[in-house]
Protein backbone atom coordinates (compact mmCIF):
# COMPACT_ATOMS: atom_id res chain seq x y z
CA UNK A 1 0.00 0.00 0.00
CA UNK A 2 1.06 3.49 -0.52
CA UNK A 3 2.17 5.65 2.18
CA UNK A 4 -0.98 7.63 1.63
CA UNK A 5 -3.13 5.29 2.30
CA UNK A 6 -2.86 4.53 5.90
CA UNK A 7 -4.07 1.77 8.24
CA UNK A 8 -7.89 3.59 8.73
CA UNK A 9 -7.96 4.65 5.28
CA UNK A 10 -9.87 3.33 2.10
CA UNK A 11 -7.82 1.52 -0.06
CA UNK A 12 -8.38 4.01 -3.58
CA UNK A 13 -9.28 1.33 -6.35
CA UNK A 14 -9.68 1.39 -10.31
CA UNK A 15 -10.90 -0.62 -12.82
CA UNK A 16 -9.12 -1.23 -16.41
CA UNK A 17 -11.05 -3.29 -19.16
CA UNK A 18 -14.92 -2.43 -18.30
CA UNK A 19 -15.90 -6.08 -20.45
CA UNK A 20 -18.73 -8.25 -18.62
CA UNK A 21 -16.03 -8.88 -15.46
CA UNK A 22 -14.36 -5.34 -15.60
CA UNK A 23 -17.81 -4.01 -14.86
CA UNK A 24 -18.60 -6.96 -12.50
CA UNK A 25 -15.13 -5.94 -10.79
CA UNK A 26 -16.38 -2.14 -10.32
CA UNK A 27 -19.82 -3.04 -9.19
CA UNK A 28 -18.44 -5.58 -5.95
CA UNK A 29 -15.46 -2.79 -5.46
CA UNK A 30 -18.91 -0.30 -5.04
CA UNK A 31 -20.11 -2.96 -2.10
CA UNK A 32 -16.29 -2.78 -0.43
CA UNK A 33 -16.80 -0.48 2.50
CA UNK A 34 -12.89 -0.54 2.94
CA UNK A 35 -12.21 0.49 -0.83
CA UNK A 36 -12.82 4.00 -2.77
CA UNK A 37 -13.56 2.84 -6.45
CA UNK A 38 -11.80 6.22 -7.83
CA UNK A 39 -11.96 5.38 -11.60
CA UNK A 40 -12.36 2.71 -14.66
CA UNK A 41 -10.41 3.12 -17.72
CA UNK A 42 -10.97 1.19 -21.31
CA UNK A 43 -10.08 2.32 -24.55
CA UNK A 44 -13.53 2.08 -25.84
CA UNK A 45 -14.70 5.49 -23.83
CA UNK A 46 -18.43 4.84 -24.67
CA UNK A 47 -17.60 1.43 -22.83
CA UNK A 48 -15.55 3.15 -19.75
CA UNK A 49 -17.98 5.78 -19.37
CA UNK A 50 -21.31 3.50 -19.45
CA UNK A 51 -20.12 1.61 -16.66
CA UNK A 52 -18.52 4.93 -15.22
CA UNK A 53 -21.56 6.07 -14.83
CA UNK A 54 -23.40 2.73 -13.42
CA UNK A 55 -21.45 2.73 -10.65
CA UNK A 56 -20.76 6.96 -10.35
CA UNK A 57 -17.12 6.99 -10.38
CA UNK A 58 -14.93 8.83 -13.12
CA UNK A 59 -13.97 7.31 -17.04
CA UNK A 60 -10.22 7.98 -17.25
CA UNK A 61 -8.53 9.12 -20.60
CA UNK A 62 -5.05 7.66 -19.92
CA UNK A 63 -3.77 4.61 -17.61
CA UNK A 64 -1.43 7.59 -16.63
CA UNK A 65 -4.19 9.05 -14.62
CA UNK A 66 -4.10 6.10 -12.18
CA UNK A 67 -0.38 7.63 -11.02
CA UNK A 68 -1.02 8.92 -7.58
CA UNK A 69 -4.64 8.70 -8.11
CA UNK A 70 -5.57 4.62 -7.02
CA UNK A 71 -3.77 2.50 -4.70
CA UNK A 72 -4.83 -0.15 -6.61
CA UNK A 73 -6.09 -1.78 -9.80
CA UNK A 74 -7.94 -4.66 -11.11
CA UNK A 75 -7.10 -5.51 -14.60
CA UNK A 76 -9.43 -7.31 -17.02
CA UNK A 77 -8.25 -6.19 -20.53
CA UNK A 78 -7.19 -9.06 -22.85
CA UNK A 79 -5.16 -11.90 -21.69
CA UNK A 80 -2.16 -10.74 -24.19
CA UNK A 81 -2.20 -7.70 -22.44
CA UNK A 82 -2.49 -8.78 -19.25
CA UNK A 83 1.87 -8.59 -18.59
CA UNK A 84 1.85 -5.15 -20.96
CA UNK A 85 -0.97 -3.51 -18.74
CA UNK A 86 -0.15 -5.52 -15.12
CA UNK A 87 3.83 -4.31 -15.43
CA UNK A 88 3.22 -0.79 -16.38
CA UNK A 89 0.67 -0.55 -12.91
CA UNK A 90 3.16 -2.07 -11.11
CA UNK A 91 5.68 0.05 -12.02
CA UNK A 92 3.57 2.97 -11.24
CA UNK A 93 3.17 2.12 -7.62
CA UNK A 94 -0.08 0.32 -7.83
CA UNK A 95 -0.84 -2.90 -6.22
CA UNK A 96 -2.20 -4.80 -9.20
CA UNK A 97 -5.05 -7.92 -9.58
CA UNK A 98 -4.44 -9.43 -12.88
CA UNK A 99 -7.48 -11.59 -14.13
CA UNK A 100 -7.05 -15.25 -14.90
CA UNK A 101 -4.40 -16.72 -16.89
CA UNK A 102 -2.14 -14.27 -15.43
CA UNK A 103 -0.13 -13.96 -18.51
CA UNK A 104 0.14 -15.34 -22.34
CA UNK A 105 3.49 -17.55 -21.78
CA UNK A 106 5.77 -18.65 -18.38
CA UNK A 107 8.36 -15.38 -19.72
CA UNK A 108 5.60 -12.76 -19.16
CA UNK A 109 4.19 -14.48 -15.77
CA UNK A 110 7.90 -13.93 -14.70
CA UNK A 111 7.98 -10.51 -15.94
CA UNK A 112 4.93 -9.27 -14.03
CA UNK A 113 6.22 -11.26 -11.14
CA UNK A 114 9.26 -9.66 -11.37
CA UNK A 115 7.74 -5.61 -11.41
CA UNK A 116 6.13 -6.31 -8.20
CA UNK A 117 8.89 -7.43 -6.60
CA UNK A 118 11.11 -4.57 -8.19
CA UNK A 119 8.62 -1.78 -6.62
CA UNK A 120 7.26 -4.04 -3.91
CA UNK A 121 3.79 -4.22 -5.21
CA UNK A 122 0.98 -6.69 -4.11
CA UNK A 123 0.47 -9.31 -7.51
CA UNK A 124 -2.71 -11.15 -7.30
CA UNK A 125 -4.01 -13.23 -10.13
CA UNK A 126 -8.00 -13.70 -10.49
CA UNK A 127 -8.70 -17.07 -9.68
CA UNK A 128 -11.74 -16.20 -8.26
CA UNK A 129 -13.19 -19.98 -7.61
CA UNK A 130 -10.43 -20.66 -5.06
CA UNK A 131 -12.62 -18.11 -3.05
CA UNK A 132 -16.17 -19.83 -3.51
CA UNK A 133 -17.77 -21.07 -0.42
CA UNK A 134 -17.50 -24.80 -1.29
CA UNK A 135 -13.71 -24.66 -1.86
CA UNK A 136 -13.41 -23.06 1.32
CA UNK A 137 -15.55 -25.22 3.31
CA UNK A 138 -13.40 -28.72 2.60
CA UNK A 139 -10.17 -27.13 2.95
CA UNK A 140 -10.19 -27.62 6.48
CA UNK A 141 -11.33 -31.48 6.06
CA UNK A 142 -8.80 -32.60 3.61
CA UNK A 143 -6.92 -35.73 4.25
CA UNK A 144 -4.86 -36.87 1.80
CA UNK A 145 -7.33 -36.75 -0.73
CA UNK A 146 -6.45 -39.42 -4.17
CA UNK A 147 -8.56 -39.18 -6.56
CA UNK A 148 -10.82 -36.59 -8.12
CA UNK A 149 -13.28 -36.08 -10.72
CA UNK A 150 -14.24 -32.56 -11.43
CA UNK A 151 -16.22 -31.31 -14.44
CA UNK A 152 -16.49 -27.33 -15.95
CA UNK A 153 -19.16 -27.22 -18.55
CA UNK A 154 -20.78 -24.38 -20.24
CA UNK A 155 -22.62 -23.55 -23.10
CA UNK A 156 -21.08 -21.83 -25.88
CA UNK A 157 -21.27 -17.78 -25.37
CA UNK A 158 -18.51 -15.58 -27.71
CA UNK A 159 -16.09 -14.72 -24.82
CA UNK A 160 -12.99 -15.32 -24.07
CA UNK A 161 -11.96 -16.96 -27.69
CA UNK A 162 -9.19 -15.49 -27.74
CA UNK A 163 -7.42 -18.40 -25.42
CA UNK A 164 -8.62 -22.26 -25.87
CA UNK A 165 -10.77 -23.86 -23.25
CA UNK A 166 -8.23 -24.74 -20.99
CA UNK A 167 -6.93 -21.04 -20.02
CA UNK A 168 -10.59 -19.94 -19.92
CA UNK A 169 -12.08 -22.83 -18.21
CA UNK A 170 -10.13 -25.83 -16.88
CA UNK A 171 -7.29 -23.15 -15.39
CA UNK A 172 -9.54 -22.52 -12.10
CA UNK A 173 -9.45 -26.52 -11.63
CA UNK A 174 -5.87 -26.62 -12.47
CA UNK A 175 -5.20 -23.68 -9.83
CA UNK A 176 -7.58 -25.64 -7.30
CA UNK A 177 -6.12 -28.85 -7.45
CA UNK A 178 -2.79 -27.76 -7.18
CA UNK A 179 -3.80 -26.37 -4.02
CA UNK A 180 -5.58 -28.76 -2.45
CA UNK A 181 -3.06 -31.91 -2.98
CA UNK A 182 0.30 -29.11 -2.59
CA UNK A 183 2.40 -32.10 -4.82
CA UNK A 184 3.90 -31.72 -8.39
CA UNK A 185 2.31 -32.89 -10.96
CA UNK A 186 4.37 -36.09 -11.90
CA UNK A 187 2.53 -36.79 -15.00
CA UNK A 188 0.00 -35.27 -17.61
CA UNK A 189 -2.37 -36.86 -20.19
CA UNK A 190 -4.73 -34.57 -22.51
CA UNK A 191 -7.05 -34.72 -25.32
CA UNK A 192 -9.00 -31.93 -26.66
CA UNK A 193 -10.54 -30.71 -30.01
CA UNK A 194 -12.11 -27.67 -31.44
CA UNK A 195 -16.15 -27.94 -32.26
CA UNK A 196 -17.13 -24.36 -32.55
CA UNK A 197 -13.93 -22.51 -32.95
CA UNK A 198 -9.73 -22.77 -34.14
CA UNK A 199 -9.09 -22.92 -30.24
CA UNK A 200 -9.68 -26.60 -28.26
CA UNK A 201 -13.38 -25.83 -27.03
CA UNK A 202 -13.62 -29.35 -24.96
CA UNK A 203 -10.82 -31.09 -23.43
CA UNK A 204 -10.41 -33.24 -21.08
CA UNK A 205 -7.13 -34.14 -18.45
CA UNK A 206 -5.62 -37.17 -16.43
CA UNK A 207 -3.25 -35.71 -14.08
CA UNK A 208 -1.28 -37.61 -11.76
CA UNK A 209 0.73 -36.59 -8.53
CA UNK A 210 4.12 -37.25 -6.76
CA UNK A 211 2.57 -38.46 -3.99
CA UNK A 212 -0.35 -40.84 -5.92
CA UNK A 213 -3.34 -38.70 -6.32
CA UNK A 214 -5.37 -38.67 -9.67
CA UNK A 215 -7.25 -35.53 -11.29
CA UNK A 216 -9.77 -36.26 -14.14
CA UNK A 217 -10.92 -33.15 -15.61
CA UNK A 218 -13.29 -32.25 -18.16
CA UNK A 219 -13.78 -28.36 -19.43
CA UNK A 220 -16.09 -27.77 -22.10
CA UNK A 221 -17.60 -24.27 -23.51
CA UNK A 222 -19.52 -26.19 -26.42
CA UNK A 223 -21.73 -28.23 -24.34
CA UNK A 224 -25.74 -28.24 -23.55
CA UNK A 225 -25.84 -27.81 -19.60
CA UNK A 226 -23.80 -25.58 -17.02
CA UNK A 227 -22.08 -28.00 -14.64
CA UNK A 228 -19.47 -26.65 -12.00
CA UNK A 229 -18.87 -29.63 -10.35
CA UNK A 230 -15.42 -31.34 -8.13
CA UNK A 231 -15.80 -34.53 -6.42
CA UNK A 232 -12.93 -36.36 -4.29
CA UNK A 233 -12.43 -39.36 -2.44
CA UNK A 234 -10.17 -39.56 0.63
CA UNK A 235 -9.92 -42.46 3.72
CA UNK A 236 -13.01 -43.30 4.10
CA UNK A 237 -14.75 -40.70 2.66
CA UNK A 238 -16.30 -39.12 -0.69
CA UNK A 239 -16.69 -35.38 -1.14
CA UNK A 240 -18.91 -33.53 -3.66
CA UNK A 241 -18.48 -29.70 -4.35
CA UNK A 242 -21.13 -27.71 -6.17
CA UNK A 243 -19.04 -24.85 -7.53
CA UNK A 244 -22.44 -23.29 -8.68
CA UNK A 245 -24.45 -23.69 -5.75
CA UNK A 246 -21.16 -22.69 -3.70
CA UNK A 247 -21.70 -25.90 -0.99
CA UNK A 248 -20.37 -28.97 -0.02
CA UNK A 249 -21.26 -32.62 1.05
CA UNK A 250 -19.31 -35.05 2.94
CA UNK A 251 -20.55 -38.44 2.75
CA UNK A 252 -18.18 -40.65 5.70
CA UNK A 253 -18.27 -44.35 6.11
CA UNK A 254 -19.36 -44.84 9.80
CA UNK A 255 -19.55 -48.37 9.51
CA UNK A 256 -17.67 -50.44 7.21
CA UNK A 257 -18.30 -54.13 5.88
CA UNK A 258 -21.48 -55.80 3.85
CA UNK A 259 -23.97 -53.23 5.98
CA UNK A 260 -22.01 -50.19 5.88
CA UNK A 261 -23.85 -46.85 7.42
CA UNK A 262 -23.11 -43.79 5.76
CA UNK A 263 -22.69 -40.08 7.10
CA UNK A 264 -23.82 -36.78 5.54
CA UNK A 265 -22.91 -33.78 6.43
CA UNK A 266 -23.46 -30.46 4.58
CA UNK A 267 -20.35 -28.52 4.91
CA UNK A 268 -20.42 -25.38 6.94
CA UNK A 269 -19.74 -22.82 3.72
CA UNK A 270 -19.58 -18.74 4.43
CA UNK A 271 -22.61 -17.31 2.73
CA UNK A 272 -20.77 -14.97 0.13
CA UNK A 273 -20.05 -14.40 -3.42
CA UNK A 274 -16.87 -15.20 -4.70
CA UNK A 275 -15.77 -12.30 -6.60
CA UNK A 276 -16.79 -10.18 -3.62
CA UNK A 277 -14.74 -12.20 -1.43
CA UNK A 278 -11.52 -12.10 -3.78
CA UNK A 279 -11.55 -8.61 -4.07
CA UNK A 280 -12.08 -8.17 -0.61
CA UNK A 281 -8.98 -9.82 -0.11
CA UNK A 282 -6.84 -7.93 -2.53
CA UNK A 283 -8.11 -5.14 -0.52
CA UNK A 284 -6.98 -6.35 2.98
CA UNK A 285 -3.84 -7.42 1.10
CA UNK A 286 -3.05 -3.93 -0.47
CA UNK A 287 -3.90 -2.91 3.00
CA UNK A 288 -1.81 -5.61 5.13
CA UNK A 289 0.87 -6.14 2.48
CA UNK A 290 0.47 -9.84 3.36
CA UNK A 291 0.23 -12.08 0.32
CA UNK A 292 -2.74 -13.08 -1.10
CA UNK A 293 -3.47 -16.55 -1.63
CA UNK A 294 -3.72 -16.96 -5.01
CA UNK A 295 -0.52 -14.65 -5.54
CA UNK A 296 1.55 -14.27 -8.90
CA UNK A 297 3.33 -17.25 -7.67
CA UNK A 298 0.15 -19.44 -7.75
CA UNK A 299 -0.76 -17.92 -11.26
CA UNK A 300 2.32 -18.89 -12.52
CA UNK A 301 2.33 -22.54 -11.39
CA UNK A 302 -1.45 -22.69 -12.80
CA UNK A 303 -0.52 -21.41 -15.74
CA UNK A 304 2.79 -23.46 -15.82
CA UNK A 305 0.58 -26.81 -15.39
CA UNK A 306 -2.21 -25.52 -17.98
CA UNK A 307 0.72 -25.46 -20.52
CA UNK A 308 1.74 -29.02 -19.96
CA UNK A 309 -1.53 -29.92 -20.79
CA UNK A 310 -1.86 -27.73 -23.72
CA UNK A 311 1.30 -29.57 -24.95
CA UNK A 312 -0.01 -33.10 -24.42
CA UNK A 313 -3.28 -32.31 -26.32
CA UNK A 314 -1.29 -31.13 -29.20
CA UNK A 315 0.66 -33.77 -28.60
CA UNK A 316 -2.19 -36.23 -29.04
CA UNK A 317 -3.87 -34.00 -31.70
CA UNK A 318 -0.23 -34.00 -33.94
CA UNK A 319 -0.97 -38.42 -33.83
CA UNK A 320 -4.49 -37.74 -35.50
CA UNK A 321 -3.53 -34.65 -37.17
CA UNK A 322 -6.24 -32.23 -35.62
CA UNK A 323 -5.19 -29.03 -34.70
CA UNK A 324 -3.19 -28.61 -37.98
CA UNK A 325 -0.04 -28.46 -36.54
CA UNK A 326 -0.43 -25.49 -34.15
CA UNK A 327 2.38 -24.94 -31.79
CA UNK A 328 2.15 -23.74 -28.34
CA UNK A 329 3.40 -20.34 -29.56
CA UNK A 330 0.16 -19.80 -30.89
CA UNK A 331 -2.10 -21.74 -28.60
CA UNK A 332 -2.80 -18.73 -26.45
CA UNK A 333 -3.05 -16.01 -29.45
CA UNK A 334 -1.16 -13.75 -31.14
CA UNK A 335 -1.34 -10.15 -30.73
CA UNK A 336 -1.54 -9.44 -34.05
CA UNK A 337 -3.10 -13.03 -35.04
CA UNK A 338 -5.94 -11.71 -32.63
CA UNK A 339 -6.28 -8.20 -33.99
CA UNK A 340 -6.73 -6.85 -30.49
CA UNK A 341 -5.45 -3.87 -29.16
CA UNK A 342 -3.81 -4.17 -25.91
CA UNK A 343 -6.34 -2.26 -23.60
CA UNK A 344 -9.54 -3.44 -25.58
CA UNK A 345 -12.46 -4.18 -23.94
CA UNK A 346 -13.11 -7.93 -23.45
CA UNK A 347 -15.44 -10.22 -21.91
CA UNK A 348 -14.36 -12.94 -20.19
CA UNK A 349 -15.89 -16.13 -18.57
CA UNK A 350 -15.86 -17.21 -15.13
Amino acid sequence: MNAAAGQSKRIRVAVVGTGEFGRNHARVYREIESAELVGVFDQNQERGAAVAAEFQTQVLKSLDELRGRADAASVAVPTVAHAEVGCRLLEMGLDVLVEKPIAVNLAEADALLHAAQKNGRILQVGHVERFNPAVVAVEPILNRPLFFEVHRLGVFTPRSLDVDVIYDLMIHDLDILLALVDEPVAEVKAVGIPVLTDKVDIAHARLEFTGGAVANITASRVSTERVRKMRFFQQHEYISLDYARRDALRIAVKKPGPQPEFGFEKLKAPSVEPLHAELEAFVDAARSRKEPRTNGAAGRAALELAGRVMASIQEHAARVNLLGGRTMAGAMGDRKAAGLDVFATHDKTK
